[in-house]
């Protein structure tokens, strides 16, 4: 069980979180930390890779700089992946390998359900 967080709002993260998120709160966020598929394709791509600059990532992504550092931001610091530094550059990794466990098995499961995902409107609608 999650203990309850005694402190307020914290407004310096990324996310909100209220003042005592509920487990079931947390786990469906940590969820949705996964549910963006760039944050996915970048997982993939430190998977097959190992580690990678920011700069290799927005060249294999072809997406602007600014929009790979803000997932690359939420995935650090949701513990998906980690960074070291070499000289001027900043490494990219996944953090512990039980994530990649982990969309590893999503995949394994799309693969038996991916139609039914693909025409499931209650995930686009956001509904809770």
């Amino acid at each position: 069980m999650i203990p309850a967080m005694s402190t307020p709002v914290i407004d310096a993260a990324p996310f909100q979180l209220p003042e005592a998120p509920s487990e079931p709160d947390l786990v469906a966020k940590y969820f949705r930390g996964l549910g963006d598929p760039t944050r996915l394709r970048v997982l993939e791509l430190l998977a097959e890779h190992g580690e990678l600059p920011a700069g290799a990532l927005v060249e294999r992504l072809e997406l602007p700089q600014a929009t790979v550092s803000t997932h690359l931001g939420c995935l650090r610091w949701c513990g998906f992946v980690a960074t070291r530094r070499e000289h001027r550059s900043v490494l990219y990794r996944i953090a512990d390998e039980r994530v990649s466990a982990m969309v590893s098995l999503a995949n394994e499961l799309l693969r038996d359900n991916a139609e039914h995902v693909a025409a499931c409107c209650t995930i686009d609608a956001g509904a809770s």
